[in-house]
């Protein structure tokens, strides 16, 4: 009769386990649908920046190019008018000679008049026509000084943000961490022995107070871009599970959590993408132990906010 009434509740109870776990996998996999499509948005973004970026560089090599011909053409029309003025003047001395001349110069007169009119109206036009270069140029010499100290700025607040980022990670080894400059970003990359034990998505103590100082070094910029990104090597990952498959997923939740520690310390949540990467941007081929090492990193790519460069684009 005890066990008839056992069995009902042992059954309940294996039941109600049942749906907890169904509703845990469910919202794994919608925070995982949400993250793909997250990080699917900011790649286009970045994509788009990149794009951006270069398009700039070409405009301002094309008025370098523009000023430098504008230059040899004022150059020219200069020389032509200095020209234009001798002739003139020679001719406006003859024509001053001929007045006080006799009768007989009166059809030299008349064709010299000719001659000085035509003159004058080529003298007037080449003026018109270097002042306006004269402008043209002016306007483009400023623009290209303009765009010139925008890129100079960039680049120094990139170099000085490396400094400081370099200087509050001082304490670290340099084989867990790097820091350098490389087409106008500043890149940090982080070892998995500083960050994480293997196959785990939890940072160590260590890592953890790395990342600390990092974000208060960054915290404070708010014209920046970051991207986290994690890296592994080819190896399968050894224990799979409903919301870990391999080792993408892996890439992508071990870019999550550094990201929360991030914005945990400070850094706004607006200026952040987690994203992963996988095995498939090797630093090294995966052949040897010490290569797959390093190619099990995280990398955090700072970027400067280059809307200042698109205001000047589109005035100009």
């Amino acid at each position: 009769m005890k066990k008839n009434l056992l069995l009902p509740f042992f059954i309940c109870l294996i039941f109600s386990s049942c749906i907890v776990s169904k509703k845990k996998y469910d919202e794994l996999l919608a925070q995982k649908i949400r993250t793909e499509a997250d990080l699917a948005d900011r790649s286009a973004q970045l994509d788009k920046a990149n794009s951006n970026l270069d398009s700039l560089s070409q405009v301002l090599k094309k008025l370098k190019e523009d000023t430098t011909s504008l230059g040899i053409e004022k150059r020219n029309k200069s020389q032509r008018l200095a020209e234009l003025e001798k002739e003139h003047s020679k001719l406006n001395n003859n024509y001053k000679n001929l007045v006080t001349s006799n009768g007989k110069q009166t059809r030299d007169l008349v064709q010299q008049q000719e001659q000085l009119l035509s003159i004058q109206q080529n003298l007037e036009k080449t003026r018109k026509e270097n002042d306006s270069l004269s402008n043209s140029l002016a306007e483009r010499e400023k623009k290209v000084k303009e765009l010139e100290q925008v890129l100079a700025s960039k680049d120094k607040a990139v170099q000085d943000l490396k400094n400081k980022i370099s200087n509050a990670l001082l304490n670290f080894k340099e084989n867990d961490i790097t820091v350098k400059v490389k087409n106008g970003k500043v890149y940090i990359s982080l070892a998995e022995q500083l960050l994480f034990g293997s196959g785990s998505i939890e940072v160590d103590s260590k890592g953890v107070t790395a990342l600390q100082q990092l974000a208060k070094a960054i915290k404070d910029q708010k014209d920046i871009n970051i991207m986290v990104e994690g890296h592994t090597d080819n190896v399968p990952i050894s224990k799979k599970s409903p919301y870990m498959q391999d080792n993408w997923d892996l890439s992508v939740m071990r870019a999550t959590s550094i990201t929360k520690i991030l914005t945990k310390a400070g850094v706004s949540p607006k200026q952040v993408t987690a994203s992963g990467r996988g095995e498939f941007i090797p630093l090294a081929a995966n052949d040897t132990d010490l290569n797959k090492q390093k190619n099990r990193r995280t990398e955090i790519i700072i970027t400067p906010n280059l809307d200042e460069l698109f205001r000047i684009l589109e005035n100009n």
